[in-house]
């Protein structure tokens, strides 16, 4: 055990101190820092927002109408549009008007002309800009204000302001399961997995797990390999067994992706905190009061059993590889089957249940992932949760048992990449 924490300790100290390791942290860091404050960027040149969102209004003798559409748009909770009346009549006299007041654009309310049946129609209406296009946040607010206003033009008082509100307003389309309908569901339970901190929460840790995977598993068979091809090798061997280099390494290496992932959480905190990104994230409208800590506290097990699950397999592989040219091919069916955990994952988020999601959720590796998107984003019994974990647990006990074999046997073999058959008979040699 004293040489195991000695393995540790020298193997975190030796990675922290590496040139590699300082500038990838400090320039993910920086790109961290700037990602988060692009939006304070690009507040900060495009200048003073309430110009932008002042809108002129040209009625003419539509006055009625323009009215309407101000009412209507000021009772909008969380709208910032402040509406301009124009009386110029003239379009060039209206255009300049716009420029000279620094407006984003215009309603022209142009009365129509009669209908064929002698009827009055609604006038026509349209957007005058600049650009000639309605940016997408104005469209939003407008088209409901016009749809308001011609419903009670056509109507002419027929119906009171409540009945308006609720023909203009939009049918919400529901959902429910036959169990929910026969009341043996739990839809309430449904809702509260669809909401922001559920969906964050699942895509950053699995994130945190394929990078993880990744970085920290090359490290460890690029330093297994170097450390074979400039013979240093067999100086260890001789004071240390292969058994617990082996897994000092996974284990101090692992302490240096904690070390990383701190330092990246803390910048992120850091940034946002500062006042002017307090107020973007208000914005987002996220309450972290409704972190899913069962979520996270679940993700976490996962993401470290299978850290150790690929890492010891990363170990091995680095040690029947004795030039670090020939590392790249050889880790390629690990990067595969991280690649293929995370991109099942990401792209079942939103049918968790599906049987692809089901069965991966069962398979070693690809169970850190998927698992840990059906906890938070689906529905998922108990016993599930339990079978994929003892499945896992025991995976990295056979692998663990299967890599410290290749490993005592693979860190000697020199010369070109041993083949199974050699590699077998030399791992028979070996009891552990």
């Amino acid at each position: 055990m004293n040489r195991l924490g000695t393995v540790i300790g020298f193997t975190f100290k030796n990675k922290v101190r590496t040139k590699s390791f300082l500038i990838t942290t400090l320039l993910l860091a920086l790109v961290m820092t700037i990602g988060i404050h692009v939006p304070f960027f690009i507040q900060l040149f495009q200048g003073d927002d309430a110009a932008g969102n002042k809108i002129g209004i040209a009625a003419q003798e539509n006055t009625e109408i323009a009215q309407q559409i101000e009412d209507y748009v000021a009772e909008l909770p969380d709208n910032d549009i402040v509406f301009v009346r124009m009386e110029d009549e003239d379009t060039a006299a209206l255009n300049k008007q716009a420029q000279t007041q620094d407006l984003a654009g215009y309603l022209q309310i142009v009365t129509a002309p009669p209908a064929a049946d002698g009827s009055t129609a609604f006038p026509q209406v349209s957007y005058v800009s600049e650009g000639g296009s309605v940016p997408t946040d104005v469209q939003a607010v407008l088209q409901p204000a016009l749809e308001s206003a011609k419903t009670r033009f056509i109507t002419e008082g027929a119906l009171s302001d409540e009945q308006i509100a609720q023909l203009t307003t939009p049918v919400q389309l529901g959902a429910s399961s036959y169990d929910e309908t026969s009341g043996t569901g739990t839809a309430g339970a449904e809702e509260d997995k669809f909401n922001p901190m559920n969906f964050i929460t699942v895509y950053v840790l699995m994130t945190l797990f394929f990078f993880s995977a990744m970085l920290t598993g090359n490290m460890i068979a690029s330093e297994v390999t170097s450390e074979k091809s400039s013979r240093v090798m067999e100086i260890l061997i001789t004071s240390v067994s292969p058994l617990t280099q082996m897994f000092g390494k996974v284990i101090g290496v692992f302490l240096v992706g904690l070390l990383q992932i701190a330092v990246f959480g803390v910048t992120i905190a850091v940034n946002l905190m500062l006042p002017y990104n307090r107020d973007v994230l208000a914005g987002f409208d996220l309450d972290f009061s409704q972190m899913p800590y069962d979520v996270l506290i679940y993700g976490l097990i996962f993401y470290v059993l299978g850290y150790f699950l690929y890492a010891l397999l990363y170990a091995a592989v680095g040690s029947i590889v004795s030039r670090t040219e020939d590392l790249g091919q050889a880790v390629t069916p690990l990067t595969m089957l991280s690649l293929a955990a995370f991109y099942i994952g990401i792209f079942s988020l939103n049918n968790t249940d599906s049987l692809l999601m089901k069965i991966s959720s069962f398979v070693p590796f690809t169970s850190p992932t998927t698992m840990i998107a059906r906890i938070g984003l689906g529905e998922i019994a108990f016993w599930e949760i339990a079978v994929s974990l003892v499945l896992l647990l025991a995976s990295i006990f056979f692998f663990g048992w299967l890599s410290a074999k290749i490993y005592r046997t693979g860190v000697l073999m020199y010369g070109k990449r041993p083949s199974f058959k050699e590699l077998r008979k030399a791992m028979k040699a070996y009891k552990i």
